[in-house]
């Protein structure tokens, strides 16, 4: 007596339904993919913006589904005005403003610590506000009037701000005082005469290890008592 072999394959009455497309595969998708957002963020992070960067946008190309300028990979020429000069360097786009300002032009006082925008030491003032430079790009400062701690210091004397460091013993190694002394210059000049709150929060983004808040608290207390010294910009 021979067995009986089962029937390979789906019965005659069961449609086979292997060869027929996924409905998630056919269904339109709604939203923004992830390949797009991550393929649109990295133009974004080499796009060029509409004000101040005329002569590079007009040699961009332009990415035909967003629209955006793009310049790069390649190394592009790229206008400055630092602490009063017109200033003029081929960069990558990818370049930080701290490091365009230290590399390309040797002021070397913003220093790099933690170089992802947690400790402040690269603090620059850029169009009047604070900002850390190791996260700003430095095609995205062109057109903006940027400062650095060297610009504080005028015909070699120091700032009242700085000679109040200097009497309250506000710096220590000195890799924050830079950053401190920028973000305090910042604040003296939109407010000349700043709380002790104030100077808190001025200062809430600068972390000194050496633990010498106290002497900066003191120190911008004392530049203000020489308001008539510090000249508001």
């Amino acid at each position: 007596m021979t067995d009986a072999k089962e029937p390979s394959g789906p019965p005659p009455d069961t449609p086979d339904r292997s060869r027929e497309p996924d409905a998630r595969d056919t269904a339109p998708r709604e939203g923004v993919s992830r390949r797009f957002f991550l393929k649109g963020a990295g133009l974004s992070i080499a796009a060029v913006g509409a004000t101040g960067v005329a002569g590079v946008a007009a040699d961009a190309q332009t990415d035909t589904q967003t629209g955006v300028p793009i310049v790069g990979p390649e190394p592009v020429r790229c206008s400055f005005q630092i602490n009063g000069a017109a200033r003029t360097a081929e960069i990558e786009p990818s370049t930080t403003l701290l490091d365009m300002v230290r590399d390309r032009f040797d002021l070397t006082g913003a220093k790099r610590v933690c170089d992802r925008g947690s400790c402040g030491a690269c603090t620059m003032i850029v169009d009047g506000r604070p900002v850390n430079a190791c996260s700003m790009l430095a095609v995205d400062a062109q057109g903006k009037e940027i400062r650095t701690v060297e610009s504080v210091a005028e015909d070699g004397k120091l700032s009242p701000l700085q000679e109040a460091f200097v009497d309250c013993d506000a710096l220590q190694c000195g890799f924050c005082t830079p950053g401190m002394v920028m973000a305090c210059t910042a604040l003296l000049e939109r407010n000349p005469k700043p709380s002790g709150n104030d100077v808190r929060q001025a200062i809430a983004g600068n972390i000194c290890r050496c633990g010498t808040y106290e002497n900066i608290l003191e120190a911008v207390a004392k530049a203000t008592r020489k308001k008539g010294e510090f000249r508001v910009r």
